[in-house]
């Protein structure tokens, strides 16, 4: 083994060919979430009453799904999670103090069951579907 491939594992890393890009990709996506949460005019999706709250709850699991896909279960994936929690936090703190948006603890409740949620998905075989796509690409290619 490669010494980046033992400092991947030291630091909870999935050994894949694309980290990078995988990590870009859950990146983006947080920066998605940030932005989408400060913008002054939010999307409003036309549907059932609380719909906001399951964008909340489906955006926060996927990103925390996302990186559960490049790190293996371990500490630095817990703070991630965590990091995530306070993240969803902050940013509706800050909704409420900029004026043109507002705070709501039920928008916390979701981000942070989301989070959960996330993590939950992780610990089943779903966590290793980006390794099962890669071995795909290679013997596709």
């Amino acid at each position: 083994m490669g010494q980046d491939t033992e400092g991947r594992k030291r630091q909870g890393m999935r050994i894949l060919r694309y980290l990078n890009i995988w990590l870009m990709l859950g990146w983006a996506q947080v920066c998605l979430i940030i932005l989408l949460s400060l913008i002054p005019s939010p999307v409003e999706l036309p549907g059932l009453i609380g719909m906001d709250k399951l964008i909340h709850l489906f955006a926060y699991a996927f990103v925390m799904l996302w990186f559960g896909l490049c790190y293996t279960p371990c500490g630095a994936y817990n703070r991630l999670g965590i990091g995530l929690v306070l993240m969803g936090i902050l940013l509706e703190l800050i909704q409420g103090i900029i004026g043109y948006r507002s705070m709501s603890y039920l928008d916390m409740t979701a981000n942070f069951l989301g989070v959960a949620s996330g993590w939950l998905l992780t610990k089943t075989r779903f966590s290793a579907a980006l390794v099962y796509i890669e071995d795909k690409l290679m013997t596709a290619g």
